[in-house]
């Protein structure tokens, strides 16, 4: 009997250590907290089950040319572009160089192009540089070998930034390493210091940073490969920083259980309206998928060295650390008609997405690579509308993982066929129907809004079911979920 007595005492010690030391515990079941985060259906994370439902990757709308590289500066070459939306104004950044030749070269500068509403954008003569002999041109970086091979910047989100370092940005390749440059404005960049901050990586590509404000600090993914000698598959490392000056030893993503590929760009980046979720929108290689002959290459005016591959955008996601969830394998963005599009490094997405309207956001896309009709190409999807949980005409039901949540109304993004509806009950942890917040309570929403907030019975505050550990059951027919969030 003591012996009994001494095991179940020693149980309930290892319980306890358990729970001090990991994530929240409920009955052995790990509870999510997600305060009043957006939460988006582009990976499993809050997903217990699915009964009759899927997660629907959703295709981008092509809303066409937006901005030609034909300025003598620019040219067929111009790419990894960074789109930013600074209060009013979107901001492009990118790659301009006439001929391709090795990567840093002296004669790659970096352009700067402005936007009222991203949809329409203009060049300013800025006068900075004198790039063929005048000042009238959209340069905002030049003579800085290697860094304006790939110069990409941000606005920096950290509170405790420097006023006149409201933007910073990394440029470089594997021959110079990442130089950081900082700015007030986006348009007069000088160097943080001489010497790079960053050199552990081949960096032969578009390398992006940010501040993250859920890890509550700066990080960068920077341009690998497989293996350390620089061949096998392109892939993503990271790095992270307190002061964007010292930078931790990097890691190498990680995909989980899919197969390895080429991901030449990857733009990972905070979702704007869910700054824990990053996105990756990048561009994925296909060396050796050969499209065009080399007669139809001449016809396009595509460059001889730039059509025995070709490319499409891919979807991912992570929420911090080493790793990347891959939910979908398809494209999210394939090539377009015509063969001017299944050329060689064309079809690689700007980073970043940014929001143009009251329900749209839209993401860039440079096409055309290596030829004289290279340009910059709009893309609109709903806002949240990545992905979605979707339900067919017969119907079916989630059931989240338990989670705490402060908030005192529950707001969806959604929408339904005339026939269609979605309902919602809110559980306690074991599953049980909260009285008053069960399925014949819930209102049958039907429509299709951004922003609309559930109720129960005319009843749509939460307040008392604050920090309680609870789930979700959703019902949706001939529907999609796009989001949600307890909001305050």
């Amino acid at each position: 009997m003591i012996a009994l007595i001494h095991k179940s005492m020693m149980n309930n010690i290892i319980s306890l250590a358990i729970c001090l030391i990991s994530p929240i515990f409920i009955f052995g079941q790990r509870h999510l907290e997600l305060g009043n985060n957006r939460e988006l259906f582009v990976d499993d994370y809050l997903i217990e089950k699915l009964e009759g439902l899927t997660i629907v990757k959703h295709t981008p709308i092509d809303e066409g040319p937006v901005l030609f590289f034909d300025k003598p500066w620019e040219g067929k070459f111009s790419t990894y572009t960074t789109i930013i939306k600074d209060g009013g104004t979107y901001k492009a950044y990118y790659r301009g160089i006439g001929e391709a030749g090795k990567d840093g070269s002296r004669n790659e500068v970096t352009c700067y192009a402005e936007s009222k509403d991203g949809i329409n954008w203009k060049r300013p003569n800025l006068g900075l540089y004198e790039i063929n002999g005048t000042l009238n041109n959209n340069v905002v970086l030049a003579n800085v070998p290697h860094v304006t091979h790939n110069f990409s910047p941000f606005i920096d989100a950290n509170p405790d930034k420097d006023p006149n370092q409201k933007y910073k940005a990394l440029g470089g390749t594997g021959e110079s390493g990442l130089i950081a440059f900082v700015s007030p404005d986006g348009i007069h960049w000088k160097k943080l210091q001489e010497k790079p901050i960053f050199s552990k990586g081949k960096l032969d590509s578009q390398n992006v940073a940010f501040w993250s404000e859920p890890e509550k600090k700066y990080v960068c993914y920077f341009r690998t490969w497989k293996n350390d000698g620089f061949s096998d598959y392109r892939s993503v490392g990271r790095t992270v920083s307190l002061d964007f000056i010292n930078w931790t030893d990097p890691v190498q993503m990680n995909f989980g259980d899919t197969p390895l590929e080429h991901l030449y760009t990857q733009q990972t980046s905070p979702y704007y309206r869910a700054p824990h979720i990053y996105m990756a929108i990048g561009g994925r290689f296909m060396p050796g998928r050969q499209v065009l002959t080399e007669r139809q290459a001449k016809e396009f005016g595509v460059d001889s060295k730039y059509f025995e591959d070709c490319s499409d955008a891919f979807f991912m996601t992570s929420r911090g650390g080493n790793k990347y969830d891959r939910t979908f394998m398809e494209a999210f963005i394939r090539p377009g008609i015509g063969m001017g599009n299944w050329v060689s490094r064309s079809n690689y997405p700007a980073l970043n997405v940014v929001q143009t309207s009251p329900e749209e956001m839209s993401l860039y896309v440079n096409q055309n690579y290596a030829q004289p009709s290279a340009h910059l190409n709009r893309y609109s999807l709903r806002i949240d509308g990545f992905s979605s949980i979707s339900g067919s005409y017969n119907g079916g039901q989630l059931l989240t993982k338990p989670f705490t949540f402060n908030g005192s109304e529950l707001e969806i993004n959604y929408s339904t066929s005339a026939a269609g509806e979605i309902r919602f009950e809110i559980q306690d942890e074991n599953g049980v129907p909260i009285p008053g917040y069960t399925m014949e309570d819930s209102q049958v929403v039907i429509g299709n809004e951004i922003s609309r907030t559930v109720e129960w019975s005319g009843n749509k505050n939460l307040d008392e079911l604050i920090a309680r550990i609870v789930r979700l059951r959703i019902f949706l027919k001939d529907a999609d979920l796009y989001s949600i969030r307890f909001k305050r």
